[in-house]
């Protein structure tokens, strides 16, 4: 199923700052896949950072692309969509709310090998159909990392 329609509390977009944010912790030797498509804008932010990207309006839970998965999932799905992503071993940079590092099921299937991006400042998105500036949960977010082989396993970024 695509989630571009599917929950209107689904639908939001990471804005490109965000994206630029993580550049350098993003592998330049493998295709990234980012399957929740949204407003499809995700796909013209990784081309200008030089990244080869599959990036299609089409069933997350039915397609496995790329050498690793980039994305903002839709909040609603995410145990289900870390779960597929663990089931595929497809390594992975996801944002998602700090919450789940308190949650069993997370611990238990992302004990090893999980790493951490934390930025100091809250990641913006826009509503696919509510346009608001730059919206900001009152939760903040993290970008969770998995199998990326990155040098530290928290990373503290602007």
């Amino acid at each position: 199923m695509s989630f571009t329609k599917h929950k209107g509390t689904d639908n939001y977009i990471t804005c490109k700052e965000d994206w630029f944010r993580i550049k350098d912790y993003i592998p330049n030797d493998k295709v990234i896949w980012c399957p929740f498509f949204c407003d499809g804008s995700q796909k013209k932010y990784f081309k200008e950072m030089g990244f080869d990207v599959i990036h299609q309006d089409e069933d997350f839970f039915q397609k496995n692309r790329g050498g690793c998965c980039i994305d903002n999932p839709p909040f609603s799905k995410i145990k289900d969509v870390f779960m597929r992503l663990k089931d595929l071993n497809k390594p992975f940079i996801i944002i998602a709310r700090p919450v789940l590092l308190g949650c069993k099921w997370f611990q238990d299937a992302f004990k090893d090998g999980l790493q951490l991006i934390i930025p100091s400042k809250r990641v913006y998105f826009y509503h696919l159909e509510n346009q608001k500036k730059k919206y900001t949960p009152p939760f903040g977010t993290f970008y969770y990392c998995w199998k990326m082989g990155l040098e530290k396993d928290l990373i503290f970024i602007d």
